[in-house]
């Protein structure tokens, strides 16, 4: 018999302190979205746990009862993917807030799942270690939120996105067991199930410790900003350095519109007169960072950039980077509204797509400013709207769908780090067929049988992909026939 919500309240205040069980409206509020706050819903029930206990007594319950579960980090996702269940439980994992242990040895921290992607950074500096992957909001996102999304971050060229920065994962499954995923040695034999939570939006398990990896903080790190008065030139000057055998620790671009924003928040000293910017870090030993400022200094000329500068100090390396990083709030400071987009091209298809977003942008009169991972081809376009004018969401919505269409076209994906959540589910539809799509389901089946675990996200039923139109559409007659075919 279905629990009515009363008889929910009353069960989780039996597992957790009163003050830790959150129904009524005005609690409920700042859990109504994650970054994407176009949508949003507020859940039943909030419950905020301290132990691995209480989670697996909560997550037992639930299962027993039928009950939703939609866990929650820090809330700075942009795909939807912690939009709350109306019918079920929002579980906040704010308290698992500590750095639990730090072995500068093995280069290796135990963390819980609420600590701050930059505190563990701050945590270890002092024995000269540090955390690689940082998204642009790591002073707020969170290390469990980072592992179910598979976050990157300005430095994911060189060192990887989180899956490749992690050891170990203690989850706690939906009947509440807990479960030991990966381990402390540097591989783990069977299958790579470490892989598989990674990026799986809490949908197969609830996590509640993560073992991080730590390097070394180089000995060296220098950023050259580059301008260019042509953005196809810029993508293309991208692959140059690439195929010169240099992988900088970041490789990241702006567009006018983004640069021109980003300066006037931050004054990074950026050129707003450019048409596209540069960002490239070279990070090592000092001769070896002595070596490759003078290569792509000259890869830079060579491919038609305006001017080229090289951070003199750490100080104004940071400066540079701090543009960048502020590049989605400083959006919004220019529009109502804006669109985050995510998805992940082969690189030599850069100029190509920038040019196509160009055309959809006039297509739709909708400015796009263009943030981005360009060396591993991470697109972040930023549609710029007006919620408050009707259709003008939907129109936004039918314009992001069509980048993330041009992006499987050209061989790429429709996520890089962001996930799919509630935003991209149609677009699996587009990406994969009905064989792939029927294995995700068998997936999630065998971690969670019911079904309850952060329902409706991700992965599409066939029966909407049929309802979508893309069912059995073959990626290579996508929506964009003019472009190039592999």
């Amino acid at each position: 018999m279905k629990l009515h919500k009363q008889d929910i309240i009353k069960a989780l205040q039996g597992i957790l302190p009163e003050n830790a069980v959150l129904f009524e409206a005005e609690d409920l509020h700042p859990y109504e979205c994650d970054g994407l706050s176009a949508y949003r819903r507020l859940p039943m029930v909030v419950a905020l746990p301290d132990s691995v206990e209480q989670v697996q007594q909560i997550l037992g319950f639930c299962y027993q009862n039928d009950i939703a579960v939609v866990a929650r980090g820090a809330g700075t996702g942009l795909s939807g993917g912690a939009l709350p269940d109306e019918q079920g439980v929002l579980l906040s994992l704010a308290k698992f807030n500590q750095v639990l242990e730090v072995d500068s040895e093995a280069r290796q921290a135990r963390v819980q799942p609420g600590v701050r992607n930059l505190a563990i950074s701050q945590a270890v500096n002092k024995h000269g270690l540090y955390y690689a992957p940082d998204p642009s909001s790591q002073i707020a996102c969170t290390i469990g939120g980072n592992v179910a999304e598979n976050s990157g971050g300005v430095h994911c060229l060189k060192y990887g996105l989180t899956v490749h920065n992690i050891q170990q994962l203690k989850i706690v499954t939906i009947e509440g067991e807990l479960l030991t995923i990966g381990g402390s040695g540097l591989d783990s034999a069977g299958y790579d199930l470490l892989a598989l939570m990674t990026g799986s939006e809490g949908m197969l398990g609830v996590i509640v410790e993560v073992t991080v990896k730590l390097l070394p903080i180089p000995e060296r790190a220098q950023v050259m900003l580059a301008a260019f008065d042509d953005v196809v030139k810029a993508g293309a000057a991208v692959g140059n350095i690439i195929a010169a055998g240099i992988i900088p620790a970041g490789l990241e671009m702006m567009d006018k519109l983004a640069i021109r924003a980003a300066e006037d928040f931050v004054h990074a000293g950026y050129p707003v007169d450019a048409q596209a910017i540069l960002l490239c870090e070279l990070d090592g030993s000092n001769s070896e960072v002595s070596e490759h400022i003078l290569k792509v200094r000259a890869i830079l000329q060579n491919s038609g950039a305006t001017e080229v500068r090289t951070a003199k100090t750490d100080e104004e390396r940071l400066t540079f980077w701090k543009g960048r990083k502020a590049a989605f709030p400083a959006v919004g400071r220019i529009s109502p509204d804006y669109y985050c987009m995510d998805g992940t091209i082969p690189r030599k298809r850069l100029p190509e797509v920038l040019k196509n977003i160009a055309d959809l942008s006039e297509e739709y009169g909708l400015a796009v400013a263009n943030v981005f991972h360009a060396g591993d081809g991470n697109l972040h376009p930023l549609i710029l709207y007006d919620a408050n004018k009707p259709g003008e969401l939907e129109r936004t919505e039918e314009f992001g769908g069509k980048i993330l269409e041009l992006c499987v076209a050209v061989g790429g994906t429709i996520t890089g780090e962001h996930g799919v959540g509630i935003e991209k589910i149609n677009q699996m539809c587009v990406q994969f067929e009905s064989a792939e799509l029927i294995q995700f389901h068998a997936v999630k089946n065998a971690f969670d049988v019911k079904g309850l675990l952060n329902p409706g996200k991700a992965v599409p039923t066939l029966h909407r992909c049929a309802e979508f139109g893309a069912m059995h559409v073959h990626h290579g007659e996508l929506r964009f026939p003019d472009l190039e075919r592999f």
